[in-house]
């Protein structure tokens, strides 16, 4: 049985509809354009070639693409006839090994509050993140407590306000112009004396090269750290994923700042650049644990490597049989 038939197989459940229509402007970003290349009698040396065009027009970047080409090109070699089947099992196995196995996990406060902080730029969606995260823990049974750390931004107290009210679950918020640190430990003191599970942190928006905006942050990681034993537990940079490769520096330069221990990628379903997921990871060597699919907060989906993977490609194989 092929790559693809054992993905395939795997794929249950109410999420593989919503990947599937979700990543359907990066299936004809690159699996489209893969079926057009491996139509026909396949040269392989065209069809490197051109494989590299059509990786790096679905953004996964030059370093990452010429790694996927070697791999390829090195199972290539070993067929004396190339098919378009064999072709999509390759890629998706070395899709696969790229991106790796990921054995890191969200973490958990042995005992009391697991705090959550989300950074990254502005326009990448940590706001509508932080009430997405909201929802998906307390359908966990979670007790939850959002931040309202971005005091900068006009109207995102506001904005997490509602979306604590539309939720149902407990706010800590300051005033605008505040000092964003000062929020959080009162986010902290909150959360212990209330017996709060998951306390998750919406921060400002900061401009990835700016010195003094990012030792902020890191100031703000140190004063939660003197509240709470071992928070924060879970450092996310959230990324607009139609930045594309803008999206990858800004990745660098946040970890080298906050130590970053996963990523959120938002807008997705938006996206033909889907490949900036094997991109992040490679580059940044931090998983992806979540991505967003829409709008509502039931678009928040834990990221599935096998889905991932069957959605960029899909039906593409049963063509290929």
């Amino acid at each position: 049985m092929g790559f693809l038939e054992n993905i395939k197989n795997k794929i249950t459940g109410k999420d593989k509809d919503k990947y599937l229509s979700g990543f359907s402007n990066t299936n004809k970003a690159l699996g489209q354009k893969l079926k057009v290349i491996t139509t026909g009698n396949i040269d392989p040396n065209t069809f490197i070639e051109e494989l590299m065009i059509t990786l790096l027009e679905a953004d996964l970047g030059y370093k990452t693409a010429q790694k996927i080409v070697d791999k390829v090109q090195e199972e290539v070699n070993k067929y004396y006839v190339l098919h378009q089947k064999d072709v999509f099992n390759i890629l998706h196995q070395c899709l696969k090994e790229i991106y790796g196995e990921d054995k890191k996990e969200i973490q958990y406060a042995e005992s009391g509050p697991t705090v959550i902080m989300l950074v990254g730029v502005n326009g990448s969606g940590k706001t509508s993140t932080a009430a997405k995260l909201a929802y998906y823990f307390k359908n966990m049974g979670k007790k939850v407590c959002l931040v309202a750390g971005d005091t900068f931004r006009a109207g995102a107290i506001d904005q997490l306000d509602k979306w604590a009210k539309r939720l149902d679950v407990d706010i800590v918020k300051g005033v605008e112009n505040r000092d964003p640190s000062s929020v959080l430990v009162d986010g902290c003191r909150y959360a212990k004396a209330n017996d709060i599970d998951i306390l998750i942190c919406d921060t400002a928006g900061r401009l990835q090269n700016k010195v003094s905006l990012m030792n902020e942050l890191a100031k703000m990681k140190k004063v939660v750290a003197r509240e709470i034993e071992g928070a924060p537990h879970n450092t996310w940079l959230v990324i607009d994923a139609n930045t594309g490769q803008n999206g990858l520096s800004q990745g660098l330069l946040f970890d080298e700042a906050t130590d970053l221990s996963g990523i959120i990628l938002t807008k997705m379903d938006g996206t033909s650049k889907g490949g900036i997921v094997i991109a992040v990871k490679d580059l940044i060597g931090v998983p992806v644990f979540f991505i967003t699919l829409g709008e509502t907060e039931e678009d928040l989906k834990l990221f599935d490597l096998d889905l991932y993977l069957y959605s960029i490609i899909e039906d593409l194989n049963e063509d290929a049989s």
